[in-house]
């Protein structure tokens, strides 16, 4: 029980991990054009391009993902796809996370992700902070 709750939790993390990746592309556009200056923040842009580029590493050198490596081995899965019973909200996360197609599919679309995110970051640079 404790490893279920526990599985959820590194499942949840996961989910906001991605959701940290993909929200921030269309602020950037936004406040690019709005002119936030949040949108502009080293330290977050550095911080972005990082996540995406950790995410691209793994799945150009076939490393698999730590945190669904961790959620397997709380949830007691080996060598299965990840699809469990748990709780409505991870079932649904887990949908959502969690697609059956082929790694090249996936390298494509992180490579793809991490071309937008440089491509921002090149348009709508950071500015270094002013002390």
């Amino acid at each position: 029980m404790i490893n279920e709750y526990g599985a959820d939790f590194v499942l949840y993390c996961h989910f906001l991990y991605v959701f940290t990746i993909l929200i921030p592309i269309p602020l950037i556009v936004i406040g690019g054009w709005l002119d936030w200056k949040w949108v502009r923040n080293l330290w977050l842009r550095r911080i972005h391009l990082a996540m995406i580029g950790i995410v691209v590493v793994e799945s150009v050198f076939g490393i698999a993902c730590p945190l669904t490596v961790w959620e397997e081995h709380l949830r007691g899965v080996v060598d299965e796809p990840t699809h469990y019973e748990s709780g409505f909200v991870a079932q649904w996360i887990s949908k959502i996370l969690f697609q059956d197609f082929e790694p090249w599919v996936f390298i494509t679309i992180y490579l793809l992700g991490a071309a937008v995110i440089t491509g921002l970051y090149l348009k709508v640079p950071p500015q270094k902070p002013h002390y």
